[in-house]
């Protein structure tokens, strides 16, 4: 359910609220931009990077920034259920507390491929910690294009996301409306 006052159609606050008007082509595809690199906790440079790396590859350039995004590390964490945010999966990968393939890994921005397989690492305060979280992440739910091992706190990419299987709900055809002015 939105929360956005603007989606739920009621006036913006202040006493100018009422007076906005029809929204533009150029608003529209803004706050699509905004609403996708919010969600993904990522600043306006390194959103642009990402997209100018989803132009150069051939392919659907939205579809192609979706599931960039879905394929950073942070995501990752989050989506398999080892953080309850993007914010918290993001200090969590900092902090050096995730392995992909065996290996510590550091780096939130890291895209990673199908057959990585992500990890916790072995420190039973930070297992324990994961562990926590990870039962009241599971009414979330795991995405289809995922697989966890509970036990071992480790998470496997089966393949690349298709469009259909990430979960923003945005106009991506919007944002590479906007970029290709």
């Amino acid at each position: 359910m939105a929360k956005c006052p603007i989606e739920l159609g009621r006036a913006a606050p202040g006493m100018h609220g009422q007076r906005r008007g029809k929204e533009s082509d150029y608003g529209r595809q803004l706050r699509e931009k905004q609403k996708l690199r919010r969600s993904y906790g990522l600043s306006e440079g390194q959103f642009r990077l990402f997209f100018q790396r989803a132009a150069r590859k051939r392919g659907i350039t939205g579809e192609l920034l979706l599931q960039m995004l879905e394929l950073r590390l942070d995501n990752l964490v989050y989506r398999l259920g080892f953080c309850a945010s993007r914010r918290a999966a993001r200090q969590f990968v900092l902090h050096g507390h995730v392995e992909r393939n065996g290996k510590r890994a550091s780096i939130p921005s890291m895209i990673c491929s199908a057959g990585d397989v992500v990890g916790v690492e072995n420190k039973p305060k930070i297992r324990e910690m994961v562990g926590a979280v990870m039962d009241a992440a599971e009414s979330r739910g795991i995405s289809s294009w995922l697989t966890l091992d509970k036990k071992n706190a480790r998470g496997e990419i089966l393949h690349v996301p298709s469009r259909d299987e990430i979960a923003p709900v945005v106009n991506e055809q919007l944002i590479v409306e906007l970029y290709s002015k």
